[in-house]
């Protein structure tokens, strides 16, 4: 069986559905609403930022379902783009999602599982400098803890899906139970309504929020500077529910996959959309809007805990957040190779990339994409990498949901065994809301939008060479 070049489906609709919901919860859920607060100012559009989010996140993937449906393979939204509008797109998004869509999150969160380590012994933080330069850049302890759970998880991936398989099982669980723990005491065990009333009594005075901890100021939003700040802040909730999409990238490693696929994505998003919102509830009934803008290096989950459970509370967080972070890596990484693989059958990756091991995994894949994530941890500079790719991201997305259009009139009689549900008003509707972000992002953050563009078209020579260079794919990939 070595070097075997097709996949075993040995995955279910609920190991879909860890994969989605692990892969979706990372660390942004407990830091990102900081920032959201500062944008927009109150309790009500606090929360409107979240659901807006939660509900794009929903709509596209019910409109996935058509496209996993059609095309149940390995490789997800690049088989997508490549069917709908040819392979120099999939190679674009592919491209983007090796050089930092994927990579750059693996070496983020696993850094953030350093970070959090540090918690609870400094000796492991980012705090804690081993290698410095008079040039400014340095190598922490962090940086290190990132780069070994990054290697760890992909050696256990190399043995196999099933040994990937519990690992998410175990720890998206645990994350699920900590965050419902969390809400639930934030709830009924913290007995100040005073916070939560003050909170709503202002819902929808919207406001920027800034200053220091001791001198805080604020600015009234109105009209159409309410409507930028909604779509500037929604960039952290959409990163934190980003990585949804991961487990069409495993499709051809996923039982009865034109049914399985569509229902893992609507299941995951759902559960993850109220998570998220219960948890910004919590944050709301125990914090001040105020405070959760200033909250320490926007750790809000755990200044929350803190107010919860005291001096304790934010090594509980710490934990959580390990747990948290360990299993959404463990799903990029598990879901990321997949797509390098595939696009190595089409002759636009490296040729060793799509073969498998003696287990049924693409091993090679697996250790490039370690090589590449650990190098962006060493690098220091994957969190500005992510800032310049969501806006790019966003434009994928269209593309990807424009695509069920276009193979509606290219391809009309391909089996369907799933429509995209509410067609084609839920699709475009999706597309109206995503591109109307892109445009507001590209007027007031050039400076994060321009790069991320910038990333992608870096892929055009780079297609080209590999076009000219003779590098063959398969016959069928």
């Amino acid at each position: 069986m070595e070097n075997s070049s097709s996949f075993r489906r040995s995955l279910t609709l609920l190991d879909g559905a860890l994969l989605v919901i692990g892969s979706m919860i990372g660390s942004g859920i407990f830091i990102v609403s900081a920032d959201i607060a500062r944008s927009v100012g109150s309790a009500g559009w606090l929360i409107v930022v979240w659901l807006i989010s939660g509900f794009i996140t929903l709509t596209a993937a019910l409109s996935y379902g058509e496209l996993s449906g059609m095309y149940p393979h390995a490789g997800g939204q690049y088989v997508y783009l490549k069917e709908a509008y040819g392979k120099l797109y999939g190679f674009l998004y592919g491209w983007s999602f090796f050089a930092v869509i994927q990579t750059g999150t693996i070496a983020a969160v696993g850094v953030a599982f350093g970070k959090f380590a540090g918690y609870l012994n400094p000796a492991l933080g980012d705090e804690n400098i081993l290698i410095g330069t008079a040039a400014g850049y340095h190598v922490s302890a962090a940086q290190l803890i990132g780069i070994g759970t990054i290697v760890f998880l992909t050696f256990i991936n190399t043995g196999g899906v099933k040994s990937g398989k519990w690992i998410q099982f175990v720890f998206t669980f645990a994350k699920i139970a900590a965050m419902a723990g969390l809400i639930v005491f934030g709830f009924f065990f913290f007995k100040d309504h005073a916070i939560w009333n003050m909170n709503w009594s202002e819902a929808w005075n919207a406001k920027v929020i800034g200053g220091s901890a001791t001198v805080i100021t604020h600015q009234s939003l109105a009209n159409g500077a309410l409507i930028v700040a909604i779509c500037t802040a929604m960039v952290g909730a959409i990163f934190s529910s980003d990585a949804w999409n991961s487990v069409t990238f495993i499709a051809g490693e996923i039982k009865r996959p034109e049914r399985n696929i569509g229902l893992s994505l609507f299941i995951g998003t759902l559960v993850v959309t109220v998570l998220y919102v219960s948890m910004n509830l919590m944050y709301l009934n125990v914090m001040s809007v105020s405070e959760i803008a200033g909250a320490p290096s926007d750790r809000v989950a755990t200044a929350a805990a803190l107010k919860i459970w005291g001096a304790d509370g934010a090594k509980i967080i710490a934990l959580l957040i390990m747990v948290s972070t360990f299993g959404c890596n463990n799903g990029l990484i598990l879901s990321g190779a997949r797509v390098y693989f595939t696009m190595a059958k089409d002759g636009l990756f490296l040729p060793a990339a799509k073969k498998l091991n003696n287990k049924g995994v693409p091993s090679i894949a697996l250790w490039m994409q370690c090589i590449w994530a650990s190098a962006l941890c060493l690098s220091g500079k994957y969190g500005a990498l992510l800032d310049f790719i969501v806006f790019t991201v966003l434009v994928f997305y269209i593309l990807t949901i424009g695509g069920i259009f276009k193979l509606r009139m290219t391809k009309p009689d391909h089996p369907r065994p799933y429509k995209a549900f509410g067609y084609p008003f839920i699709p475009a509707l999706y597309i109206a809301m995503a591109a109307f972000i892109c445009i507001v992002l590209l007027k007031e953050k050039p400076e994060t939008t321009w790069p991320g563009l910038i990333i992608t078209l870096i892929g055009l020579p780079i297609y080209y060479f590999l076009q000219k260079s003779g590098v063959k794919g398969d016959e069928q990939s």
